[in-house]
């Protein structure tokens, strides 16, 4: 089964940055729908950001867009979600998540459309 682990959260100050990784644990598939998202207590789960790991397509939510940067390595089957000029309202649980197989093409940053959930890693900014 696909499994997957992050890691790189942590308490940054505002402006600062992190980078958040997701390594797959059992890679069959040629190509991936990876896709980050995040949930602030008392609030809905939002889509962050995606990647069609087949061509390297990406999109981005509205309120990270130009601050956040999601990229792959293929050699270490990992995802990242490069964060910088962070703000509190950054501040959730961010959760990797796996369409394997999947091209993103069906709404990238739409929860229902992955398989596969890491535990979350959290990001805390103040």
């Amino acid at each position: 089964d696909v499994q997957l682990v992050e890691s790189g959260g942590g308490s940054v100050q505002v402006g600062e940055s992190l980078r958040l990784s997701c390594e797959i644990s059992l890679y069959i598939y040629s190509s991936y729908c990876m896709g980050w998202f995040r949930q602030a207590p008392g609030k809905e789960r939002e889509g962050v950001a995606a990647i069609y790991t087949g061509g390297g397509l990406t999109w981005y939510g509205g309120s990270v867009k130009g601050r956040f940067t999601i990229s792959q390595d293929n050699a270490k089957n990992t995802v990242y979600l490069q964060m910088n000029s962070l703000k509190p309202g950054d501040t959730a649980m961010y959760y990797c998540a796996a369409n394997p197989g999947g091209n993103c093409y069906g709404g990238p940053l739409q929860g229902f459309n992955y398989y596969y959930w890491g535990q979350g890693t959290q990001v805390t900014v103040s």
